[in-house]
């Protein structure tokens, strides 16, 4: 049976990977649970066959495994030395069902090999699912950094749509739990927090992610707007937030931000 590592190599592309860089792909237009949204990797990279490479795929296989039956879940991997250690972590929409998280975090992790190559530290967030790993634990720390933003057209500004928006996010924004979704008329809206988080760190990211998505995307049709333990999104007008959409703006980081840096591609 092929190993983890084996697996993972087989996703490497055939296109070079630019440095650390973050490297964002025009999806298709559509909801697939498993289309991209953002990635990041670490600058740090760890020796082919050492006790961290060994360590890390053990972690991911966890995390795969642990997807088949809960929605969120966190593993450490230790080693003989501080720094064959490494942290990992993932998180599922929470509306899927637990095949659908399965094959979300799984395709995820597939795709570690080719995005981060040889990398101590990385981040992917698909459509239904996010998963992350790093030598450093950022297990329950807030992390309120801008990863992705993307607001839709304008709609005009048009003050019966925007009050309704504003309803929805304020809605989103006083739920309980780390999963919120809400609707008023045309618009919906849904945020959802990791699961690593306290409630009052969820409270404080959402309140970030919702008052930036506000004042950013200001009378725009849809928005999104992820931080670096959260995300909050809303559609007007049939404008769905999981559909990805060519021309529209676009406000991307470094990938080096999910670890601490915060230069603009």
């Amino acid at each position: 049976m092929a190993t983890t590592a084996t697996k993972l190599r087989r996703f490497l592309p055939l296109f070079p990977i630019f440095l650390c860089l973050f490297s964002l792909f025009i999806i298709p237009s559509h909801s697939s649970l498993d289309s991209f949204i953002y990635g990041g990797c670490s600058q740090i990279k760890y020796t082919p066959d050492s006790p961290y490479e060994s360590n890390l795929n053990s972690l991911l296989t966890s995390l795969v495994n642990s997807a088949t039956y809960a929605a969120y879940n966190k593993y450490s991997v230790t080693g003989s030395s501080p720094q064959d250690v490494v942290y990992g972590l993932y998180q599922c929409r929470g509306d899927l069902s637990m095949p659908d998280c399965a094959t979300c975090v799984t395709r995820a992790v597939s795709q570690f090999g080719g995005l981060c190559p040889q990398t101590c530290g990385g981040a992917l967030q698909l459509q239904g699912c996010f998963v992350k790993y790093d030598n450093s634990s950022f297990i329950g720390q807030e992390d309120k950094t801008v990863v992705m933003k993307k607001c839709g057209p304008s709609n005009g500004f048009d003050t019966d749509a925007m009050n309704r928006r504003d309803a929805v996010l304020g809605s989103l924004g006083s739920a309980g739990g780390l999963y919120r979704v809400g609707g008023a008329q045309d618009i919906q809206g849904v945020a959802q927090c990791v699961g690593d988080l306290s409630m009052g760190q969820c409270q404080d990211c959402l309140s970030e992610a919702i008052k930036r998505l506000k004042t950013e995307c200001g009378g725009a049709v849809f928005g999104d707007m992820f931080l670096g333990k959260c995300y909050a999104r809303y559609s007007t007008s049939g404008d769905h937030p999981y559909a990805a959409r060519s021309g529209h703006a676009v406000v991307l980081r470094n990938l080096q931000v999910i670890f601490g840096q915060s230069s603009l591609i």
